[in-house]
């Protein structure tokens, strides 16, 4: 099940709300039974045997936090932490990579053979992570093993953040799940939220994705230079509106039961540099790794050379995280590169260059990014980079013309959803406009949301074609 569904927005969302609603606030250990019922449901309706590996890895976890918090108190040892790491990092593995290690195996020894037949279970990189989160949590100290099985079930399981983040970190859920503050403005607030990443999916990233699939599975030698860059740029706006769409949908779930969630994308695609991009795109997933893998590897606090490791490492296994395949790890690796350019080679000289070229430059390199990203056969992402830089290729041709006429006012609609109006307007205007009229623009704006989910309640209902991107991560 996802949250741009017809049987998510008008079954299981308003049954929980019916239910959750009536239990008395009072009553929050009930409340937090509810959604966590109604939670595994959420992941059974889409995955009913493999929710016994989810549910499996949460109760594993449940014993090994209670002997890390022992272990932690004996200075110097670190068996149960490793044997964690070893059985959490195993599981994904197993389901994750283990045909695609086999494979290329085979490829290495030159031989074929049976390559195992693994179902991925949905959300698996996602509850992992999150399960380490605890873990390491607990034994760095920043948190206690947690006493209440079913409090670190909903921590887990929470549908909010179940199957494609943000992945949200143990520390900040755990005192949420006992003291959280629920309220009408976070509630109504939750909503405008919601509102907002269901736009961005339905209407956005839909829309999107037809047109860059469409242009993007064609042949290379059926491609144009201009058709091309027409289908990166509707693929790079499909993958932002698709997975920031989808982390405003969770975040404002949480915030209609009371939780608060860190942001997982700050409008990346105004950044200045590649750095920045990274500051601002996957936040969760991003720090996640430096605060669990680059930190204790030693952070900047080593010598060029090992940080110089440190980096690449950190970014192969970010590559490798999004999926089994090697176009993922030089996906991985490519900015692992242009990071450590920008560190040691040409970021004071990217620094002193105006805004437009800084944006410029970045929108360039990551959308150079995101052809490794799709394109999981080296020939054609070979050819996909001929037709975009006009090698043997005309520049454009009627079918451009077309494209553009039928999909140029979503393409406009999508480039200025990336630009933070409403912080540049805010801070321009609010000074300037009195009390009464703030209100009535409140008003104004809570109507036109009101307005956005109707739209895109039609266009979910009217269509066939619903991807997510993320699921398969």
């Amino acid at each position: 099940m996802v949250f741009s569904s017809v049987i998510f927005l008008f079954y299981f969302l308003p049954s929980l709300f019916l239910l959750y609603f009536l239990i008395p606030a009072k009553w929050l250990s009930w409340r937090n039974f509810a959604l966590l019922i109604w939670s595994l449901f959420f992941y059974a309706y889409g995955e009913p045997t493999h929710i016994i590996v989810m549910l499996a890895s949460v109760v594993i976890n449940y014993f090994l936090g209670l002997a890390i918090e022992q272990e932690r108190e004996r200075t110097g040892k670190y068996y149960v932490t490793f044997l964690a790491i070893t059985i959490n990092l195993g599981l994904l593995i197993y389901y994750k990579y283990a045909a695609f290690l086999v494979g290329s195996w085979f490829s290495l020894l030159g031989t074929s053979g049976t390559l195992p037949n693994i179902a991925l279970p949905i959300g698996i990189s996602f509850y992992t992570f999150q399960g380490l989160s605890y873990l390491l949590d607990v034994r760095s100290g920043k948190a206690d093993a947690q006493r209440n099985l079913l409090d670190l079930m909903l921590y887990i399981a929470f549908f909010s953040q179940l199957i494609a983040g943000p992945i949200v970190r143990y520390d900040i859920f755990a005192w949420q799940v006992r003291k959280r503050q629920e309220s009408g403005d976070l509630f109504a607030s939750g909503v405008r939220r919601f509102i907002i990443g269901l736009a961005k999916k339905i209407i956005l990233a839909n829309t999107l994705g037809a047109l860059g699939d469409e242009i993007l599975r064609k042949p290379a030698g059926s491609l144009v230079t201009a058709t091309a860059w027409i289908g990166l740029l509707a693929y790079s706006m499909q993958i932002y509106f698709d997975f920031s769409g989808y982390s405003d949908m969770a975040i404002g779930l949480g915030r209609m039961f009371g939780f608060t969630f860190p942001e997982n994308f700050n409008y990346p695609y105004i950044s200045r540099s590649i750095t920045e991009f990274w500051r601002r795109w996957h936040i969760s997933l991003s720090t996640w790794f430096r605060d669990y893998v680059y930190i204790p590897l030693g952070g900047n606090y080593v010598s060029i050379g090992r940080n110089i490791f440190n980096v690449m490492l950190v970014w192969v296994l970010t590559g490798a995280w999004h999926g089994a395949s090697w176009n993922f790890v030089l996906w991985g690796s490519y900015f692992g590169i242009l990071l450590l350019m920008e560190k040691y080679v040409w970021g004071r000289f990217l620094s002193h260059l105006r805004r437009p070229f800084q944006t410029i430059y970045m929108l360039f390199l990551v959308m150079m990014g995101w052809t490794m990203f799709y394109t999981t056969d080296l020939s054609a992402l070979s050819g996909l980079l001929r037709n975009l830089f006009g090698i043997a290729t005309p520049f454009w041709n009627k079918q451009t013309v077309y494209y553009l006429y039928q999909y140029g006012l979503v393409l406009l609609l999508s480039i200025l959803a990336c630009i933070p109006w409403q912080e540049i307007l805010s801070s321009s205007y609010q000074k300037r406009i009195d009390l009464n009229l703030q209100r009535w623009l409140s008003h104004a704006a809570d109507l036109a949301l009101l307005l956005l989910l109707v739209v895109s309640t039609v266009y979910l209902i009217r269509s066939n074609y619903n991807p997510f991107i993320y699921f398969r991560f």
